[in-house]
């Protein structure tokens, strides 16, 4: 980071600091690095995202309530943005320590309260589209069980406050207004103080990288889904993600707070950078399958090489979400023979 961005998100965070709200960075065993949990100092004293369950990111979590004068059993409500493990995970732990009460979206309520199973029938969905799009078996059965190994950094925790879409979070000093906002994952859920023109964004908008479209089952779909993706159906999590990137950028804001990484004070122009984004590498797609016909791994190996076996269902789930926006506008069609899918042009 240089000196200039420095500056300027430590002028964010004062800003926000000065709102009662404080980012507690804590550690994760991802890629993508720390989590950014969010402390706002009202009341009930509220929390917004937990960090992985790991005893490490529990001890850093301690520490940095302890800086601002608090402990675990001080938090009074424990808010979820998603369903993605480095945001929830010590949630149970928390909640049964400090008797919060935790608050979620409606809609992914039952996914949190049943982790262990909703996990087992996002792998099979993810095995189903994996095979279904050209990757090798021998990855799809290491991949497998590499996401297995990941299911301790999450834990299952209830639910005690769902909370409705447009709906809001009314505290002492401010009201947060609840905004579903899916794409990324189908449960994003981000928190408008209107007031004072901040956006708690978690991982919808990220300044440094683009928050990746990550294919998964609607939040309403059980077992049956899986029949459906064997017959062609899938999320569109790239269109479902720029949609909600438009109702974003027409909000008036001062300043968003991300689910990693430094704030954002740009908002609008940070998301025409993504469409723009969007809009190349959709471009670059079209012209491979221009030259000729090719799966969905084909096209990520071409894109990112060995990255596109390390990171398969990443690199998967980044490629598909590009190919609907050329499905979409017409410009390739896919044509399956013998269970694999390949895209040629239209």
């Amino acid at each position: 980071m240089s000196e200039l961005e420095d500056a300027a998100e430590h002028e964010s965070l004062a800003v926000a600091a000065a709102a009662g709200i404080h980012r507690l960075a804590i550690p994760t065993p991802f890629m993508v690095g720390r989590v950014n949990a969010y402390l706002i100092e009202d009341s009930p004293l509220t929390l917004i995202d937990s960090g992985p369950n790991s005893a490490k990111a529990l001890d850093e979590l301690e520490q940095l309530l302890e800086q601002r004068g608090h402990r675990i059993e001080d938090i009074e409500l424990l808010v979820i943005s998603h369903q993605h493990m480095d945001h929830f995970g010590l949630a149970s732990i928390l909640a049964r320590r400090s008797g919060a009460e935790v608050a979620a979206l409606a809609p992914l309520a039952p996914f949190l309260a049943a982790y262990g199973a909703q996990t087992d029938l996002d792998d099979s969905l993810a095995e189903i589209l994996m095979l279904r799009h050209g990757i090798p078996a021998e990855i799809v059965t290491a991949l497998r069980a590499v996401s297995a190994g990941f299911r301790a950094w999450g834990s299952a925790v209830e639910v005690t406050r769902p909370l409705l879409a447009d709906s809001e979070l009314q505290l002492r000093d401010r009201t947060l207004r609840v905004l579903h906002r899916p794409g990324h994952s189908p449960s994003d859920t981000v928190f408008h103080d209107a007031e004072r023109g901040i956006l708690l964004a978690a991982d919808h908008l990220i300044a440094h990288i683009s928050s990746n479209p990550l294919l998964a089952r609607p939040l309403e779909a059980g077992e049956e889904y899986l029949d459906r993706a064997k017959a062609g159906d899938r999320p569109q999590a790239l269109v479902t993600y720029m949609a909600s990137l438009e109702q974003t950028r027409a909000m008036e804001l001062e300043l968003v707070l991300p689910g990693h990484g430094r704030p954002i004070t740009e908002h609008a122009s940070l998301i025409d950078e993504r469409f723009r984004l969007h809009a190349r590498r959709a471009a670059k797609i079209n012209r491979l399958i221009a030259a000729a016909p090719r799966t969905a791994h084909e096209i990520a190996q071409e894109l990112w090489g060995n990255v596109a076996v390390t990171q398969a269902y990443l690199t998967l789930s980044e490629v598909l979400g590009h190919v609907d926006l050329l499905l979409r506008d017409g410009l390739v069609r896919e044509r399956e023979r013998d269970g694999v899918v390949r895209f040629e042009a239209a």
